[in-house]
């Protein structure tokens, strides 16, 4: 009996070590997507010490179980437009039958102005961060769409003024403000 429960035991830690190694490599895997997008499978190869078919194939299967779910590159679209307007709205949110936080920010995530969607500890219950061409654009999506949602008892909109920092990447550069420079 001794000999079995090692061997079990045996087999179950290497299952366990194999394990935790994958997960170990997909996080490194994950960091490096994460930081740049646009990396090539040979450098993450070279970087992780797999092969380049081992990557791709652990890239392939995060993608299938919706680990990966898109890659993205971070604009300064300060820098392209002009006529562009976002804004962090806060939603308090009284779930009811039928129409709880999960199915209030669903119904939100689908709307084409909505960027993201948070549910919060706080405050507020969802932080919705949305874009428009302009201020009125915002507050009618707004007074028209999401205030209208029969869950939703109160908002609260804060304009983004300007961008510092967005996913993890700054955009500001050594222009200097237009304002001068101001001590006290």
């Amino acid at each position: 009996v001794n000999d079995v429960c090692g061997d079990i035991f045996v087999a179950c830690g290497l299952f366990y070590f194999s394990f935790e190694r994958k997960i170990t490599m997909d996080k490194k895997i994950l960091k490096l997507l994460e930081k740049n997008a646009r990396i090539e499978v040979k450098d993450i190869a070279a970087i992780t010490g797999k092969s380049e078919a081992e990557v791709a194939s652990e890239m392939k299967a995060m993608q299938d179980e919706g680990i990966i779910r898109g890659y993205k590159g971070v604009i300064d679209w300060e820098r392209v437009e002009t006529d562009a307007v976002s804004a962090i709205i806060e939603l308090k949110v009284v779930p009811t039958a039928g129409l709880g936080f999960e199915e209030v920010a669903a119904r939100i995530a689908k709307y084409p102005e909505v960027e993201s969607v948070y549910l919060m500890s706080g405050a507020c219950d969802l932080m919705v961060t949305v874009k428009g061409k302009t201020f009125r654009e915002v507050s009618d999506f707004l007074s028209k769409e999401l205030a209208r949602i029969d869950s939703v008892t109160s908002t609260a909109t804060q304009f983004i003024m300007r961008r510092y920092k967005e996913s993890g990447v700054e955009l500001t550069s050594n222009d200097e403000d237009e304002r001068g420079n101001f001590s006290l």
